[in-house]
């Protein structure tokens, strides 16, 4: 682990023990407070500025919109990927960007804050228990109604999936409409999903056929990932002939990430795009996307593609791929016999 990180580490430590009671002096609305049909504003707080957290927070979005169908969404969250992210999403009024260095912008930073309370929102919602910031937010923010995102007992009994970080501010937003009296209709959990329209999926058929010039079917792998959560090239070395041998009817491209590397020495067809959108219509015309844990393979799932991602430090049950037959492999409880029989399930 790098300076930065242990850092980091402490400062998010430290700051969750600072605001661990931030919001506990905030009274439970009683049944009959709330209408649907008067949620009109509602703000979705996520102050992170990597790609694949701003996928992550697209179901809770799509559960809103759900919802509540005379709402616009606002969004709070830092960085710039979230334009892209969301821009097919019609009610999505409002992205309200934290700078990711505060302390290099700290004008552009404090006007942020001041433009969240600067607005009523009928609703607010913390999309990350886990953030300090997002909680702060979520009290600073003018709104009757605020869900700060903690995770109940009941939730954690009712549901094994409840630790995905996509999925537990659903389960939230349900649990609290629930104890306002509204019936829980369980209905299938919001996917990943960045809306992609038929221009951008045909672009991305147009790209990928030029690049692999024949009608088969094709396998897309991504050898990069940030940290110890990217494997070693002997590792994808391995894993890309093994699959060249069990699927030869297959094409197997790789999508190279920015800085232009490849695990496997660029021995397979391969393509790069800085456009988020671009690389998710190339990503919806393939069979399969395989990847270790990052934000690519969020956006592959975001793509509605059966997506298998390798975990060996993060956790699968907090940030795997789910829906569209996706999979996640835990790599230190698990072989390649194993993830070579969950590929084929998928392919068949």
């Amino acid at each position: 682990m790098s300076f930065k990180d242990r850092i980091n580490g402490i400062r998010r430590k430290l700051m969750g023990r600072l605001t661990k009671g931030v919001g506990r002096s905030y009274s439970m609305p009683k049944e009959g407070d709330l209408k649907i049909e008067d949620v009109k504003n509602v703000l979705i707080i996520r102050p992170n500025h990597r790609l694949g957290n701003q996928l992550l927070l697209t179901p809770i979005v799509q559960e809103v919109l759900n919802t509540f169908p005379n709402c616009t969404v606002d969004l709070f969250v830092k960085g710039g990927v979230a334009h892209p992210v969301f821009e097919n999403y019609e009610r999505v009024d409002r992205i309200i960007k934290l700078p990711r260095k505060p302390f290099n912008n700290l004008f552009k930073y404090l006007r942020s804050w001041i433009s969240v309370k600067g607005k009523s929102y009928d609703l607010v919602i913390n999309g990350d228990k886990s953030s300090s910031s997002g909680r702060l937010l979520t009290q600073h923010a003018k709104a009757k109604f605020k869900i700060f995102g903690e995770v109940t007992g009941d939730i954690e009994n009712k549901y094994s999936d409840y630790r995905h970080i996509s999925k537990y501010p659903v389960y939230n937003l349900r649990r609290y409409l629930e104890l306002l009296g509204f019936d829980n209709h369980e209905t299938d959990m919001p996917l990943l999903d960045i809306k992609l329209n038929a221009p951008e999926i045909a672009n991305g058929k147009k790209i990928l056929d030029d690049l692999v010039k024949n009608a088969k079917k094709t396998i897309c792998i991504y050898t990069n990932a940030t940290g110890d959560k990217c494997y070693s090239e002997a590792w994808w070395e391995t894993f890309y002939e093994r699959l060249k041998k069990e699927f030869p009817d297959y094409n197997i491209i790789e999508m190279l990430p920015i800085e232009n590397i490849s695990k496997i020495n660029f021995k397979a067809p391969h393509f790069y795009s800085k456009d988020i959108r671009e690389m998710g219509g190339v990503l919806r015309n393939v069979s399969i996307f395989i990847a270790a844990d990052n934000g690519v393979m969020h956006l592959a799932s975001a793509s509605l593609v059966p997506t298998v991602g390798f975990f060996s430090i993060t956790k699968e049950a907090v940030y795997g791929p789910y829906g569209n037959g996706s999979l996640a492999f835990n790599t230190n409880h698990t072989n390649i016999e194993d993830w070579i029989a969950g590929i084929k399930n998928i392919l068949n």
